[in-house]
């Protein structure tokens, strides 16, 4: 990596950080947030709309959803797995994922910014989801051990990464074999070829860019698991 190139990612990461702080802030405050425009969130699958199943949720990690979609309605979670949400933002995903994997079960989350990590906390004690534990870190350094988690969730996060072949990789890193991933995200469409969706993963993220992450990453757990 070039030092312009790294000077270029952390520039991103830290707009990034700035941007979820202030958001995070304004919610602490009681203002509505949101990180969609009108268009978009009129959609119905945007923000706390993509929740039909959040009766018991604190009202707080309900409205300051900021996702793209619902990763815990496809993530198939079951009593007693581990989960982690990749970019967990005010905790609403952890809060429910931590519901359906019951008191023998564990849920994570990992946010960048001490502010969303601050309301997810609070939230979690409204709730009392004594089982959820949240981590401040990037979604490219996950902070757990090896083969530790069942399923990884994400939403809407992962398209904001500036390195996601680590984020990928990183994810098969932590997760158990036979782990899935549950994710929702923002995808553009796919005009690239397979090498320069690659090397361009910091700019586009698209279908098949997706693909292509996930299937390299896999490979590279496959390998490390036979040996």
């Amino acid at each position: 990596m070039t030092p312009h190139r790294r000077d270029d990612r952390e520039q991103v990461r830290a707009a990034v950080g700035a941007r979820y702080a202030g958001l995070a802030r304004a919610a602490q405050a009681g203002q509505q947030v949101s990180d969609c425009g009108p268009p978009g969130c009129a959609s119905g699958g945007l923000g706390p709309a993509a929740y039909p199943d959040a009766d018991g949720v604190p009202e707080g990690a309900v409205r300051a959803s900021l996702g793209c979609g619902n990763p815990v309605a496809v993530a198939d979670l079951r009593p007693g797995e581990t989960v982690l949400d990749l970019g967990c933002g005010a905790g609403l995903d952890v809060l429910l994922s931590a519901r359906r994997v019951g008191p023998s079960g564990k849920a994570y989350g990992l946010d960048m910014t001490g502010e969303m990590l601050d309301l997810a906390r609070a939230h979690a004690e409204q709730g009392g989801a004594d089982n959820a534990e949240f981590l401040l870190g990037q979604i490219e350094a996950i902070p757990l051990p090896a083969n530790s988690v069942d399923v990884i969730i994400s939403n809407c996060v992962i398209n904001l990464s500036v390195d996601r072949t680590a984020v990928f990789a990183e994810s098969f890193r932590v997760l158990r074999p036979g782990g899935r991933l549950g994710v929702t995200d923002i995808l553009a469409e796919d005009q690239l070829n397979t090498y320069d969706v690659l090397a361009s993963d910091h700019v586009v993220f698209t279908e098949q860019a997706l693909t292509a992450f996930v299937s390299r990453a896999r490979a590279t757990k496959e390998r490390e698991t036979a040996q």
